[in-house]
């Protein structure tokens, strides 16, 4: 009751529209009940607790009904509506009879049913095992018609791999060497390969009636492709065949023949081999050879082991043949349009016969340029051919084993002759041109003769650059003198090579060549130093000085702008001797004038200290000046005229020297104003308007 109290206080709090259900239960009695000293209150709480939410408890509850009279009220109406089933069942009784019957009619029926169907199922599962049993049989048809084909694709392949049918050994036999003949050739291989590599063929009694057949038909063609190779191999020796042709559209289309010998005559393969390498050496070596001479009537001659930059040209010798002035041969020193060769390094071969039926001649880089073109393009074809017709590289190098003799004895004829400088390099860079073709073509045939070609002439091209040189270093001066102020022909030759080499070395940068050309530079200057001085006078040794070193500039300056520091260095020499021929020519008409301006000009004419300048000891220099300064100046520049080889070179000197004499003209002025009484020569001073206007005046000449 202490639980119940307790659950009454808590439920105190709730809202006033909840049924409290521990106010209710705890207004119940006990004593109405006489056996309720036998009754258990034991869980009572918690069933309270468990009803607490039941709807139809809380609605009894709510109403204040106490539950005996609410139990007593359902029995009664239990009893009711059971009383009222009992009467309902009554009036469908007979119903219920009649479902009764039909129930026991249909498990009848059903049971007839079940008794059908269990002998349906029997027949069913017989039918499925005669149904299992046939799958099995077909299985087993199916894997036997499976291994019967595979047997008879197997025999089928074999007997139609082995057997040989009458119509391939008419063909072998008596048949043309011809299409048809090369694909009858390829199911000859087939069988040949087919009985010698399968084993199972081995230990077939077919083999033995096979075999014999099947080598005879093989010697048979062995025999008759061997004849008909040799015969077109022998087609290669005629005269004015062109072999190139006869490879690519006769040769070319048997090349299964030589398939056929590799696999099954090596022997008979090595013959080929060997007459093929043997024909084609004679053919190319011959071709060359022939061609070779006939480049050699076409070559020009340019340069003998005389025609060095320091030699001089009136030397003669009882041994050695007449020989035109060597300033008139520019071709031994001038680049000129040799260099074209350049631009057509992949035009065709020269055809001999037509440039001698025009008389036309050749320096012999052309000549070279020609033969390595037209060994470069045969030795193409010829490696291309080999590689495709025989699968063998190797056999290109035995067939080239001649012609390459025969050129190499060309070579080594003309190079220890060959004293042309320009032509040598040509030669060289016309190789690295040639070089750069066949890496372009993929063809490296030709790699190790043109590194071994380009290894001969750099020698070669060194030993006469040497020559050159030592020209220049053990020359006479005397001897090669002239009483010429004009450009020396020697300072020509060398003008011409440098900027020849120079050219032809721009885009290669070889700086052993640049160190070679800085030591000929080096000769060059002493040598010209050497003639200048043997002139008695100094204004005709800086004439001679100024008029080479202009020509040199102008020489290098036409070959292009790539002079760089050879230029750069005659022209720091002309600017310095510019400046000397100026003093000099100055000093020849105004000696007394400038050496005034120089010793006594700066000095301040009030000055005490010294002996002060005054006009008498100006005024014989401005009288002077004044009467004979136009006269001067026509007389140097008759003078300039005269000295100088470049029109344009010898007025920016003439200018130079007027604008000199200004300078010192407009010194000695400024020093007349300073002077006690100079005023008194004004009018004896010329303007200095007067003498721009007359520089002026020869400026307008150029």
């Amino acid at each position: 009751m202490a639980d119940v109290t307790t659950n009454k206080v808590e439920t105190t709090e709730a809202p006033k529209n909840v049924f409290d259900l521990g106010a209710f239960v705890g207004d119940l009695t006990f004593e109405e009940d006489a056996s309720s000293d036998d009754v258990s209150l034991d869980g009572l709480q918690q069933e309270l607790e468990e009803c607490k939410n039941d709807d139809v408890v809380v609605n009894i509850l709510s109403k204040g009904t106490k539950l005996r009279e609410h139990t007593k009220g359902v029995e009664s109406n239990l009893r009711q509506v059971e009383l009222d089933s009992i009467q309902e069942y009554i009036k469908e009784s007979d119903n219920l009879v009649s479902l009764h019957d039909q129930i026991h009619e249909c498990d009848s029926i059903l049971s007839q049913m079940e008794t059908l169907l269990s002998g349906f199922q029997a027949e069913i599962g017989s039918i499925s095992s005669d149904i299992k049993i046939l799958q099995e049989k077909s299985m087993d048809m199916g894997l036997k018609l499976k291994n019967r084909k595979v047997a008879e694709s197997k025999l089928a392949r074999f007997v139609e791999d082995i057997i040989v049918p009458p119509r391939m050994v008419d063909i072998i036999v008596d048949g043309e060497v011809n299409d048809e003949y090369m694909r009858t050739l390829e199911i000859l291989s087939k069988k040949l390969k087919f009985v010698e590599v399968d084993p199972t063929v081995k230990a077939s009694k077919a083999l033995k009636d096979v075999q014999p057949e099947l080598e005879k038909l093989r010697q048979k063609v062995v025999s008759k492709v061997f004849d008909f190779i040799v015969q077109k191999l022998y087609a290669l020796r005629k005269p004015k065949t062109n072999i190139q042709i006869l490879q690519q559209n006769v040769l070319l289309k048997y090349k299964y023949v030589i398939s056929f010998l590799k696999e099954h005559s090596k022997e008979v393969y090595g013959e080929v081999r060997a007459a093929y390498i043997d024909t084609m050496n004679k053919v190319l070596s011959a071709h060359f050879r022939a061609y070779i001479q006939a480049l050699e009537k076409l070559q020009l001659d340019i340069a003998t082991s005389y025609d060095l930059i320091g030699v001089e040209t009136r030397s003669t010798s009882l041994f050695t043949r007449g020989r035109e002035p060597l300033k008139n041969r520019s071709a031994v020193f001038a680049l000129g349009d040799r260099i074209n060769i350049l631009k057509e390094i992949d035009q065709p071969a020269l055809i001999p016969h037509i440039a001698e039926a025009s008389s036309l001649k050749y320096p012999y880089e052309v000549l070279f340029r020609s033969l390595q073109k037209l060994l470069m393009d045969t030795a193409t074809s010829e490696y291309l051919f080999c590689d495709e017709f025989f699968g063998e590289e190797s056999i290109f190098y035995e067939i080239f084993a001649g012609p390459f003799t025969v050129i190499d004895e060309h070579f080594n004829s003309v190079l220890p002759n060959s004293y042309d400088a320009i032509g040598l390099m040509l030669m060289i860079r016309i190789t690295h041109q040639h070089q750069l073709i066949m890496s372009r073509r993929r063809i490296p045939c030709l790699d190790s003769y043109l590194d071994k070609v380009n290894i001969s002439l750099w020698p070669r091209f060194k030993m006469v650059f040497d020559m050159h040189l030592n020209s220049l270093r053990n020359a006479n001066p005397k001897l090669l003198w002239e009483d010429d102020i004009h450009p020396h022909y020697a300072m020509r030759r060398y003008a011409e090579f440098a900027a020849s080499l120079i050219h032809l070395n721009f885009e290669f940068g070889d700086g052993q060549l640049e160190l070679n050309m800085e030591r000929l530079r080096m000769a060059v200057d002493d040598l010209l130093m050497k003639l200048a001085k043997i002139f008695p006078k100094p204004k005709l040794q800086i004439v001679f000085l100024i008029n080479n070193y202009d020509m040199t500039i102008a020489v290098l300056k036409e070959a292009g702008s790539e002079g760089g520091k050879i230029q750069l260095h005659f022209e720091e020499l002309l600017k310095s001797n510019t400046a000397l021929f100026v003093e000099e020519l100055l000093m020849e008409h105004f000696s007394d004038l400038i050496k005034f301006v120089k010793t006594r000009a700066s000095d301040d004419p009030s000055s005490s200290s010294e002996r002060p300048i005054s006009v008498a000891e100006v005024e014989p220099l401005v009288k002077d000046f004044a009467s004979r300064w136009k006269a001067a100046i026509e007389l140097m520049h008759k003078d300039v005229i005269t000295s100088f080889s470049n029109f344009l070179c010898g007025m920016e000197i003439l200018r130079a020297a007027l604008t000199q004499l200004l300078l010192y003209y407009t010194r000695l002025s400024d020093c007349i104003k300073k002077i006690v009484g100079g005023s008194a020569l004004n009018k004896d001073l010329v303007s200095i308007s007067s003498i721009m206007y007359e520089i002026k005046k020869y400026s307008r000449t150029f």
